[in-house]
């Protein structure tokens, strides 16, 4: 049958996609379908059509797959947060370890890789110690609240529906953070509504207030309140401020960041500490760590432990080793390595992250970690030790291909390759296989609901 945009179609899903939407088939052709899981049987209408693909999205459950589970969160389907709430979680880490094995055979032409079963995550909800919040001038209404005929347009203060920039789903709650973390989300939303002061428009791109991020320590149950406004007005946030660290004991910091930028990252170019400190506290194994309102640190603490004790195993350190860290961010890696390490470097493009990294090591007072600011490619001269060990955490695109080449020169006898993006491993892979055996790769579920894996694959250097 020929499809075009538009149309519906009964469709029979049969597997699940890299990226979280189902596949079907039509005469041949693969249709990506958003809202459904293997096994169902749906209605779905055609939103895309292309020569050698379809994208449909389901409109109507005809005969429920026996993976499929009730959603707890009402904005389910409909929020760009986590897509897989209705999928079952042992499903959930089925499929994410078939992306995993799916991906190196694919695009890195690995054959048999050991990729073992996904380690779950300890929580599958109010797991995030980090959540971003966006204002809008331009409220996206639920099906279940639309009225005919009025208008949609209105302050929300949520989190972005996919395929819209300027348009917020206004939430109540989200089942990703804990409690706490909902309650001020409300608090605030009250606070902004009676203000009388304009949120941002992501069209216009005038008003005041942009973003709130809220931020909790796992360890000590502590929260910091970011609050993003377009200019430094203190009277207008200082009030929020006072309330908020009278009404909840726990929130000890309060930031005001501000930025002028037309850009939706809810970064400042630059921060007022309104209340309390400046950093939260958080612990990875025995480890401190301060964060700031802008610094990176996993945003599932638990999970972060369990990614970082298998980097630990796959790096097999006896206590003699040099070891680099590329992408070393704030230092967690090189820091929960030290023990077991002779001296580790770590290269690290952000100012700011290293200098959270030399704070971080004197906290825990580690003498062996060294930290180089700078872009990787450009770096590695300043290494004056060969390393028996690298480590490599790069962002989702995966390492410059400079980069790759100066691994494969440096010639460590191993290396630990932790990625969130299969796609981008596979395809690093493929240039270091040459030159090194991929032992094994074990996923680690940071993400429950949602698509996201994050993997860590073990390679010993070749000796032809």
């Amino acid at each position: 049958m020929g499809l075009k945009k538009g149309d519906f179609v009964e469709l029979e899903i049969t597997g699940m996609a890299f990226g979280g939407k189902a596949i079907a088939k039509v005469d041949g052709l693969a249709v990506f379908v958003d809202k459904a899981v293997p096994s169902d049987r749906v209605k779905a209408r055609i939103i895309k059509k292309k020569k050698s693909f379809a994208e449909a999205t389901a409109v109507e459950i005809i005969e429920p797959s026996p993976d499929r589970t009730a959603p707890p969160c009402e904005y389910s389907g409909y929020c760009g947060g986590c897509k897989w709430q209705f999928l079952n979680y042992d499903r959930q880490l089925y499929y994410k370890q078939q992306h995993v094995k799916e991906a190196l055979e694919h695009i890195g032409l690995l054959q048999g890789v050991l990729v073992h079963p996904v380690i779950a995550s300890e929580s599958i909800f109010a797991y995030r110690n980090k959540m971003e919040f966006s204002c809008s001038d331009k409220k996206w209404v639920l099906p279940s609240e639309f009225v005919p005929g009025e208008k949609t347009a209105g302050f929300a203060l949520g989190l972005h529906v996919p395929g819209t920039f300027d348009k917020v789903l206004d939430i109540k709650s989200c089942l990703l953070q804990p409690d706490t973390g909902n309650l001020i989300l409300n608090d605030v939303k009250d606070f902004i509504k009676n203000s009388d002061i304009p949120v941002y428009g992501l069209r216009s791109h005038e008003g005041f207030w942009r973003f709130l991020m809220l931020r909790n320590s796992a360890a000590y149950g502590k929260w910091m309140v970011n609050i993003i406004t377009s200019v430094q007005e203190n009277k207008i946030v200082k009030p929020l401020s006072d309330m908020l660290m009278e009404k909840y004991p726990d929130v000890v910091s309060v930031i005001n960041n501000i930025t002028s930028s037309k850009a939706g990252v809810a970064i400042g170019e630059y921060e007022n500490v309104l209340a309390g400190y400046s950093c939260i506290t958080d612990k990875l194994g025995v480890f401190e760590f301060e964060i700031s309102a802008n610094s990176f640190f996993q945003t599932n603490t638990k999970g972060a432990q369990i990614l970082y004790n298998k980097v630990k195993e796959f790096a097999q350190l006896s206590g003699k080793e040099t070891v680099i860290d590329l992408y070393s961010g704030t230092g967690t890696i090189p820091i929960f390595l030290s023990e077991d390490a002779s001296e580790i470097s770590g290269i690290e493009i952000c100012e700011s992250s290293v200098s959270d990294a030399k704070k971080n090591c004197i906290i825990n007072g580690i003498s062996n970690c060294t930290f180089i600011t700078g872009d990787i490619k450009n770096s590695f001269s300043k290494i004056d030790k060969k390393p028996d060990v690298i480590i490599i955490d790069p962002p989702r695109v995966g390492m410059h291909k400079d980069v790759v080449k100066q691994v494969v020169d440096i010639s460590a006898e191993r290396i630990v390759y932790v990625s969130c993006n299969p796609a981008t491993l596979a395809r690093d892979l493929l240039v270091l296989k040459d030159y090194y055996d991929v032992m094994e790769v074990q996923p680690v579920d940071m993400f429950p609901h949602t698509f996201h894996i994050e993997s860590v694959a073990r390679l010993e250097k070749k000796h032809i």
